[in-house]
């Protein structure tokens, strides 16, 4: 029996941790799904209602989930601003914004089911449930990568720690040996408490460790980025597939361009933002300002609503420009060397950009993303979450005048170049769902199920 897959008539659901880093990078290849004929759902916090209404997406919100989003964590867990530890934070954070939330996610998904039976998942790779919906829902699921690849590798040290690759003997047994904490001591309790959920629901884990859960429980993980930002890894897992950068969907494409003609004026342009999580301007954004104050470099900073006004009537400089939001693809080509603390998106359109980086990020993850931007010379990793001034000045200068940065970062760009993000994740759609139709065919056709 010969099954030809077209668009029409299936049902894709789309779902995501509620913070931008996670909802945004599936927002462009929604769309593109959409306009491919595909039915799209999504299931999403209140907080991405109105963006879903404008996308002309069907929006299921959170029932039973509890409303936990990257802006109100630290007041729905308050304990949580205490935790000065990265590993014991990380863990927090693992078990409460993440862990404990996939029954949840599931018990709201199995209602949505019942009015929209989808025939896939597309999820970004933290939302938890996603073993739970292939596995236990056993409908196929694809994961997108919207963090650097996690999974476990003999080549490396464990993922959490912002390590980068050993060179020697010694390093190498050094990190076989730290893979081992990671998973015995580190990360014990949240990599039991995620077996234990899966398995109350009938799901063999095979020792899975935590960070492994989105590779090895999803039919494909597609992953951002191409190789030129990945460490090697003999070891990867045959699922994984990058698709170059997924590009948030954008409301108009015939808006008027930001700019201001100080961008061309100065000769030398830093870009720095926080992105719209950390709201603690003392920590990267005030001590850029400081570094560059009434100097012949132009200084733009997008502060993402924090502190704005304060900022302006503090460095009311002319080399200084002092916004909420400036769309990135508006600046990016004007500026000369991107200051973030390490926000995977924003590095993303950074690399788009030919921009090489400073960075300096330590939580949610972007210890990892800081690290691979130092190793492999795209950037300068300041491995602190609050630089002084001295050490952003003269970070920058380095950037500015060593070749090296700027011809490292003009490669990976030209290597993301080579991929068509949206073509591709639509084949590896069709390519799901086609054997997935096969499954289903090869069910039915079996006696053994009459």
């Amino acid at each position: 029996m010969n099954q030809t897959f077209t668009p029409s008539g299936k049902r894709i659901l789309f779902a995501a941790v509620p913070a931008d880093g996670h909802f945004n990078p599936l927002t462009g290849i929604a769309k593109f799904l959409q306009d491919r004929g595909f039915e799209i759902g999504w299931y999403a916090s209140a907080a991405y209602a109105e963006k879903l209404q404008q996308m002309d997406i069907q929006h299921f919100p959170f029932q039973k989930a509890l409303e936990v989003t990257a802006d109100n964590v630290d007041a729905q867990f308050p304990e949580r601003t205490k935790i000065k530890n990265q590993i014991k934070k990380l863990n927090y954070d693992l078990e409460n914004f993440f862990i404990l939330r996939s029954t949840e996610y599931l018990d709201d998904i199995q209602d949505i089911y019942k009015s929209f039976p989808f025939d896939l998942m597309i999820a970004d790779c933290l939302f938890t449930a996603i073993p739970l919906v292939k596995e236990y829902l056993k409908i196929p699921v694809i994961a997108i990568g919207v963090v650097p690849i996690m999974e476990e590798s003999k080549d490396l040290g464990p993922a959490g720690l912002g390590l980068t690759p050993a060179s020697s003997v010694l390093g190498r047994w050094k990190h076989s040996l730290l893979r081992t904490v990671a998973r015995k001591i580190l990360f014990r309790k949240s990599n039991q408490l995620m077996h234990d959920i899966l398995n109350s629901y009938g799901i063999y884990t095979n020792d899975v460790f935590l960070f492994d859960m989105a590779s090895k429980k999803s039919d494909l993980l597609l992953q951002i980025g191409t190789p030129g930002f990945e460490y090697y890894r003999s070891d990867l897992s045959r699922n994984i597939r990058f698709v170059g950068a997924l590009l948030p969907w954008s409301k108009s494409k015939n808006r008027k361009p930001w700019y201001d003609e100080r961008l061309s004026r100065y000769k030398k342009v830093v870009l720095v933002t926080q992105g719209t999580v950390e709201k603690d301007v003392n920590k990267l954004i005030i001590p850029t300002l400081e570094a560059f104050k009434n100097t012949d470099t132009l200084v733009v900073c997008t502060t993402g609503g924090s502190q704005t006004e304060e900022l302006k009537k503090k460095y009311p400089y002319d080399n200084m420009i002092i916004e909420d939001f400036i769309a990135f693809n508006d600046v990016m080509p004007y500026a000369d060397v991107y200051v973030t603390n390490g926000g995977y998106g924003g590095v993303t359109l950074g690399i788009e950009n030919r921009l090489p980086l400073v960075v300096a990020g330590l939580h949610e993850g972007k210890n990892e993303i800081c690290a691979r931007i130092g190793y492999f010379k795209y950037g300068i990793n300041l491995k602190t979450e609050t630089p002084g001034i001295t050490q952003v000045k003269k970070a920058v200068e380095e950037v500015l005048n060593n070749p090296v940065y700027k011809n490292k970062i003009n490669c990976l760009a030209n290597e993301f170049e080579q991929y068509n993000a949206n073509e591709l994740t639509l084949k590896y759609v069709t390519e799901t769902l086609r054997k997935s139709n096969r499954k289903l065919v090869s069910a039915f056709s079996d006696k053994s199920v009459y």
